[in-house]
């Protein structure tokens, strides 16, 4: 396979080594705030965001009033995009039914689409206030019908955001707290002597919030991997530089570790956007986040064939791909790893970020092998269950049972079987034979 490398970022040594770092600074943030509950949020809230309120959880008047102070248009916005948000996820809990079928005579087999009980939703603030996350998690959690719903964000120059407020407040969220980073996500799965646990964590955020939700899962169930910020654009000639270096920059802008990739089987393409991004990165007012992640995290990649594009595009599995080709359709029936697709030069990844309905929190660090983004099906277990309902079935499934316990070695197992045997077909099989 002819592939070439024009630009590469960081080598994964020294990616790993971040990782690290990052890893036991969680750990033992985590500990700290089992140890001693409200106590270390407080101070950790203080030291990252220099904010220590009475109380970290909104009243309803503080609610209204940071609502009161989103404007008409901006409120108007929030609306359009949970519509369209609304609209996509009530038609994918639509699509998931439950079921009941009788496999045997007597055998009923079933399953039901049960909501998670608590949920904490994590709204990311940093350097940027992420109102569409808002929509994403807490609204997708209403549709599919979650009784508790927690959300969390840090404050904006010591106080609420109002139109995070507001976003969380309309999208059905049941407990808002001003919190960020580590310790809201660690609060909301931990518990502390006054936020009562949840049972499952979703929501992006920066890698200290990702790993925390690593370190967290199995103690609460997350959504995904969701950790910086990636992007892949795979073009050819069909579209020019400047789509492309618009493209890359606007997840750039993310943060300072956020990867930015393009794949394309062109020469000219590859060097006319370098050429370009050079350009953008002189007059974007985001340049210095963005440009840090170009220089550290931007990759260029030139292959001779759509075929290798194809190949290398599964193999990095980036979080959002766009696709603009001659031949988009063709990419979306052939990718199977990444996130999200964006296909045509008409679309862009910042309209799934915030308007157009799909949901924003996906898969990072190649998740998307194995794992999706988050939907309404997220929020949603699916449990079985069974029923045997006449005698000669109970006896006809015993029998079988039984003689596929005693393969494995399995008495007691058998016997569970035996006695319904004995029981409900009249067959005289003694303690740990098995029913013929």
């Amino acid at each position: 396979m002819a592939v070439t490398i024009l630009k590469s970022g960081k080598s994964e040594v020294l990616r790993s080594e971040d990782d690290a770092r990052v890893r036991a600074t969680v750990e033992a943030t985590l500990k700290d705030i089992e140890t001693r509950g409200d106590a270390a949020v407080r101070e950790l809230s203080a030291k990252f965001d220099g904010y220590s309120p009475p109380s970290f959880r909104l009243s309803q008047s503080e609610i209204d009033a940071a609502i009161s102070m989103v404007s008409a248009r901006d409120m108007e916005d929030i609306d359009f995009a949970q519509t369209q948000i609304r609209r996509f996820a009530e038609a994918q809990r639509a699509s998931m039914r439950d079921i009941e079928i009788e496999t045997l005579p007597g055998v009923t087999l079933g399953h039901r689409n049960i909501p998670v009980q608590s949920v904490g939703c994590y709204v990311p603030g940093g350097k940027f206030p992420m109102v569409a996350s808002a929509h994403m998690s807490v609204l997708t959690a209403t549709v599919a019908g979650v009784p508790r719903i927690v959300a969390a964000a840090p404050p904006q120059k010591g106080k609420p955001h109002p139109a995070i407020v507001a976003a969380m407040h309309k999208a059905g969220a049941h407990e808002i707290y001003v919190l960020g980073g580590m310790q809201a996500v660690g609060a909301m799965a931990i518990g502390t002597e006054t936020i009562r646990p949840v049972d499952m964590l979703v929501g992006p955020g920066n890698a200290f919030v990702a790993e925390a939700k690593r370190q967290l899962y199995g103690r609460v169930g997350i959504d995904l991997f969701a950790g910086p910020t990636e992007t892949m654009v795979i073009a050819d000639e069909t579209v020019d530089a400047e789509l492309c270096a618009t493209d890359l920059l606007g997840q750039a802008e993310h943060g300072y570790n956020s990867p930015a990739v393009l794949l394309t089987n062109s020469q000219k393409l590859a060097r006319e956007t370098l050429f370009e991004i050079e350009r953008l990165l002189a007059i974007l007012p985001t340049a210095e986040t963005a440009s840090a992640s170009w220089r550290d995290y931007g990759e260029v990649i030139v292959c001779d064939t759509y075929e290798e594009m194809l190949t290398v595009a599964n193999e990095i599995a980036s979080e959002h791909v766009q696709v603009m080709t001659d031949r988009d359709d063709w990419f979306l029936e052939n990718m199977h790893s990444y996130g999200a697709l964006f296909l045509g030069a008409r679309t862009n990844v910042a309209n799934g970020d915030k308007v157009i309905g799909t949901n924003h929190t996906l898969p990072t660090k190649k998740a998307g092998r194995y794992t999706g983004g988050l939907w309404v099906g997220k929020f949603l277990k699916t449990h079985s269950y069974q029923k045997v309902t006449s005698d000669a079935a109970a006896a006809e499934i015993g029998a079988y049972c039984s003689r596929l316990c005693l393969l494995e070695g399995f008495v007691g197992h058998a016997e569970q079987a035996n006695v319904r045997v004995r029981r409900y077909g009249g067959q005289n099989v003694p303690y740990g034979g098995a029913a013929q």
